[in-house]
């Protein structure tokens, strides 16, 4: 009888144990820090999507409305003994395209494209850097 009482308190006081372990600092402690990471690895990983999606197309936009003004006016130096109708179209073509765009208050210059591009090459880096230490030290 003492062996059956003896199993019978060791079953109740599992499921107290259990409890105590499920509500005790340590586990609220480590479910908060596992879901901060959670949303650091979410945050991190999307940044470095959209930097990854945007950087190249602002890169090469820039550069492509740098290059264009200058390869135009180097072809209309090429160009001087040429007569002046062609002269005149080659000038009016490099005086189309603008040197900035200015949209909703924002203003974009071809410096500007190439730089934004540089710059969010870098934060998808530190993106990709800062997921890879926080993977680490989880």
């Amino acid at each position: 009888m003492n062996s059956r009482s003896d199993d019978k308190l060791s079953h109740a006081s599992a499921p107290s144990s259990f409890v105590q372990k499920f509500f005790s600092a340590t586990f609220a402690i480590h479910v908060l820090r596992t879901g901060i990471w959670a949303v650091c690895y979410f945050i991190f990983y999307f940044v470095q999507q959209l930097a990854e999606l945007l950087a190249p197309f602002l890169f090469i936009a820039g550069l492509v409305w740098k290059i264009i003004p200058i390869a135009v006016s180097s072809l209309n130096h090429a160009t001087a003994s040429l007569d002046q109708q062609a002269k005149d179209i080659i000038s009016s073509a490099t005086s189309a395209i603008p040197s900035h765009i200015d949209i909703a208050g924002h203003v974009l210059t071809p410096d500007g494209l190439i730089r934004d591009g540089i710059m969010l090459m870098l934060l998808a880096a530190a993106g990709a850097t800062l997921a890879t230490l926080a993977g680490k030290y989880m």
